[in-house]
């Protein structure tokens, strides 16, 4: 048994600027709602490896942990997983990018993980706690993106 996520949205924003905004890790407190910080490790040619560190949950514990991601901008896909797995045996994650004519970039994230035996919850319980916070998170996404473009004079893309 394991988990297994896929939820996607559509950000009405060049694929450049989607590209840009969703691919620096060092901006993402920014960007996601959850994550108190984000700290770059170490940088190894296209590979980022990172500690996100979240805000305090409901019962004030603070979750962290390392992971690593690899951009292919060529193919607008990534490819991530955590390196400290915390409650997870595993946690591998593709984000996928693809331009839409005329209505923006549809933005994909598919988790696939499986959970420890003493964690927190199970793998049926995690899906549905990531597939509500991913949604939560991917409309602010959504939302900054949309904004930064109409700030934004047109760089090409989706837009042009």
């Amino acid at each position: 048994m394991a988990g297994h996520t896929d939820n996607r949205i559509v950000i009405h924003a060049p694929m450049d600027l989607v590209w840009e905004m969703t691919n620096d890790v060092e901006a993402w407190p920014g960007l996601f709602g959850e994550y108190a910080s984000a700290e770059i490790l170490k940088r190894e040619g296209d590979t980022v490896t990172f500690r996100l560190t979240m805000h305090p949950d409901e019962e004030g514990r603070v979750w962290s942990w390392v992971s690593e991601r690899t951009p292919d901008p060529a193919t607008r896909t990534v490819r991530a997983r955590r390196v400290e797995t915390g409650p997870f045996e595993y946690m591998n994650l593709r984000w996928e990018y693809r331009e839409l004519p005329a209505s923006g970039v549809e933005m994909r994230w598919i988790q696939d993980f499986h959970m420890k035996p003493q964690a927190p919850a199970d793998d049926d319980g995690m899906t549905a706690h990531l597939n509500r916070t991913t949604s939560v998170e991917m409309a602010r996404i959504k939302r900054l993106v949309e904004e930064a473009a109409a700030r934004t004079p047109a760089r090409g893309g989706a837009d042009a």
